[in-house]
């Protein structure tokens, strides 16, 4: 059961698909409260004293004219950050993997033997003929069916 389970696990697609579904949900929270709370700070204290951070006030009283670099850079660190951990979390020991089964050092997904897709045939068509003998035989006349 593990065999089979590490076979899908180690197809192509399946990778793929949790890499996204990984770098969409599983570190997003983690990494936005650490650059929310610690970088964005730090890039915010390197604004002047009269300014809300990094960042210019187009128009005066309007909070809406605020141009936040410290969001911008605070979500491209964001992005760094989660990208580097899917990378040498994820894809990196899957690769290593990939490469030793070319190399002939682990072996890859089992595929059936002839032996065992003719039993598997053999097995199907004796089921099948249990089926149809198990069935009664109904034969019908004008009063209904009977057996």
């Amino acid at each position: 059961m593990l065999k089979g389970f590490k076979d899908f696990l180690m197809r192509g697609n399946v990778v793929d698909l949790a890499v996204a579904v990984v770098i969409g949900t599983a570190f997003t929270a983690i990494v936005t409260a650490f650059t929310t709370s610690l970088i964005k700070p730090l890039i915010a204290s390197l604004g002047s004293a009269e300014t809300k951070g990094l960042g210019i006030q187009l128009r005066e009283g309007k909070d809406d004219t605020y141009l936040d670099f410290s969001n911008v850079i605070n979500a491209a660190i964001n992005f760094i950050i989660v990208a580097a951990v899917v990378y040498f979390v994820l894809v990196l020991p899957i690769k290593k993997i990939q490469e030793r089964r070319k190399r002939g050092e682990e072996p890859g997904p089992a595929e059936p033997t002839n032996v065992e897709l003719l039993i598997e045939i053999r097995d199907l068509l004796a089921a099948q003929q249990n089926n149809h003998q198990q069935q009664p035989t109904v034969v019908q006349d004008r009063r209904g069916p009977a057996i």
